[in-house]
């Protein structure tokens, strides 16, 4: 597996060698002479070019423990950090402690250590350039290069629509380069403008890119691919057509927030994206849920980062109280994610008729529960994990330990019955196969007037492959007739659970606008005491979070880039 952290360096490292090895005094600046020799027209292979493509791809995000070592859903209502204190970023961000001079680093894709602009530039350039270099692999008939440059196209894609989703409307550069001499105050373009160039790019490139299922999977591993642009389009589309940005616009005038107008057919346009995705019939879901996150290539993945081998996602989450296993206890899942997975029936545990057993809470539950969060009583390393309280995993020594009692299980290996971590695949998972079935679900729902079998069949389909039991009538859980609004509710539940700890359930309730009812209320956990054989659950509240609404349903545009562009617009409250 190729790693792109050190293909990236590998090209730094070629290009200061090839720099080194000139003249004390160049004829050209420097800057054009490294240009020149990524872009090199003697260079046949293409081998500078192509390393700089992989440098582009590298400054993806890895979503694992992404923001100062957790994870972003930890500042959504199901999950908080187990560090201690409200200065480590996501308590930040889910308590409305920033403003817009101090928009938490590591999730500020705009001007922080993580800014996309870099990647939107860097596609630019090997969009500019990459014509000159004949390189003569070919894909499809045609020179690899125009596959390449539809990748790094397809990247540029993805960035404009990480800061649109965060920001609104943004400046569109283009294939543009600038240089110091150009006027870069440049004004931002409306949302309705992002939307259109973003998915009119994924439209324009997927049929110069690699194709599924892909030809020598290993020597293309992790490289996007025409579903992905399909799959990216889809994406786009379904945050569009949401209350947000289509008809809930925080200012209702004002083009650079949202749509200004409401318009249904932005739901059809969201769906078909999804059914074109579907009708390709060459992803599928995985047979089992957690191996999605382990095996590579599996047919449910569509666009990945690439990770290393290793378990740091297990010594960053993994519970406490195991030396051999050093887990630090990162992420404590909440009670209300907890509540949030149905019976192993697929009614809610809140439904009299479900099963739900309070004293056995974890009893019968759908399966996906146990696959993403650890609980007390979970087999984990060789052992059944205790997290009643002064248990193994919450000793209550000071240390980092689980606020909540559960700890963060989703996208570790199978370490059940072992006693120690071993190495598994980490990538970072940025489009699979269920999340599109669940655009589709969505976006259809949303553009009818009552759910259809299609909406219903999909849902199905995704609680069969939890392992959720058929039931006599085989609707998995569904009642039959549902209305529009009850078959919502059904939808963002099931997208909570499938979806959890990937970045879904953050931005969801943005989009959904419920953020303002969900995060104003605190987060809970629950303490554990055991006595005997007797085990009793106490509800708590563990940290008290809040969302100032409208403002924080976009990120404020950086104090700095107002302040030095006369042209760059501040978003509303900010």
């Amino acid at each position: 597996m190729r790693n792109y952290k050190n293909i990236f360096w590998v090209a730094i490292i070629s290009l200061a060698c090839g720099i080194s090895a000139c003249k004390k005094y160049e004829q050209f600046p420097v800057d054009k002479q490294t240009l020149n020799i990524v872009f090199d027209k003697y260079d046949s292979l293409g081998t500078n070019a192509h390393s700089y493509l992989n440098s582009i791809y590298a400054l993806l995000r890895d979503g694992h423990n992404v923001v100062a070592t957790d994870y972003l859903d930890a500042a959504s209502d199901d999950a908080v950090s187990s560090a201690a204190g409200s200065t480590n970023q996501v308590t930040v961000l889910s308590t409305a402690a920033y403003n817009s001079s101090t928009l938490p680093a590591n999730e500020n894709v705009w001007s922080g250590t993580a800014s996309y602009w870099a990647g939107i530039r860097m596609a630019n350039e090997f969009v500019s350039n990459i014509g000159v270099v004949p390189v003569q692999q070919t894909y499809n008939g045609y020179s690899m290069k125009y596959t390449w440059k539809s990748e790094a196209r397809f990247l540029r894609a993805y960035f404009y629509f990480e800061l649109v989703k965060r920001f609104g409307g943004v400046p569109l550069l283009g294939d543009k380069v600038y240089t110091i001499n150009d006027n870069v105050s440049l004004p931002r373009n409306s949302f309705s403008d992002c939307i259109n160039y973003i998915t009119s790019e994924c439209d324009a490139i997927k049929d110069s890119m690699l194709t599924n299922p892909i030809i020598s999977p290993n020597a293309y591993y992790g490289r996007a691919t025409k579903g992905a642009a399909m799959a990216l389009k889809a994406r786009v589309l379904l945050y569009a057509a949401s209350p947000l940005f289509n008809g809930g616009n925080i200012d209702a005038a004002n083009p650079l927030t949202g749509y200004t107008n409401a318009d249904q057919t932005r739901w059809v346009a969201a769906a078909q994206a999804a059914q074109d995705v579907i009708n390709l019939n060459v992803f599928s879901l995985d047979q089992s849920f957690k191996d999605v996150f382990l095996t590579q290539n599996n047919p449910e993945i569509i666009f990945i980062r690439q990770g290393d081998n290793g378990n740091t996602i297990e010594s960053a989450n993994g519970p406490v109280g195991f030396p051999a296993a050093n887990g630090l206890g990162r992420t404590s899942p909440t009670q209300d994610l907890v509540d949030a997975f149905p019976m192993n029936n697929g009614l809610l545990i809140t439904d009299v008729s479900s099963g739900y057993d309070s004293n056995n809470p974890y009893a019968n539950r759908d399966p996906r529960l146990s696959y993403t969060v650890l609980y007390n009583g979970a087999q984990w390393l060789n052992t059944q994990l205790q997290t009643f309280e002064g248990g193994q995993s919450k000793p209550n020594t000071g240390q980092q330990q689980t606020l909540t009692s559960y700890y963060m299980r989703k996208f570790m290996g199978n370490f059940e019955n072992a006693n120690a971590y071993g190495a598994h695949n980490e990538d970072w998972v940025i489009l699979r196969y269920a999340e599109v079935l669940l655009d589709y679900a969505e976006a259809e729902n949303e553009a009818l007037a009552s759910p259809n079998s299609n909406v219903y069949s999909t849902i199905i389909s995704l609680r069969k492959r939890a392992g959720i039991n058929a039931g006599s009538d085989g609707m998995y859980g569904l009642k039959a007739g549902m209305t529009q609004a009850d078959m919502r509710a059904v939808i963002q539940n099931e997208r909570r659970i499938e979806l959890a700890f990937e970045e879904s359930r953050y931005f969801d309730i943005r989009r959904w606008k419920i953020a303002e009812t969900v995060m104003n209320q605190p987060r809970r956990g629950e303490t554990i005491n055991q006595s005997g054989n007797a085990t009793t659950y106490n509800i708590i509240n563990v940290l008290t979070t809040k969302f100032t609404q409208p403002k924080m349903y976009l990120y404020p545009i950086p104090y700095d880039e107002v302040l030095k562009n006369p042209n760059m617009k501040q978003n509303p409250g900010w």
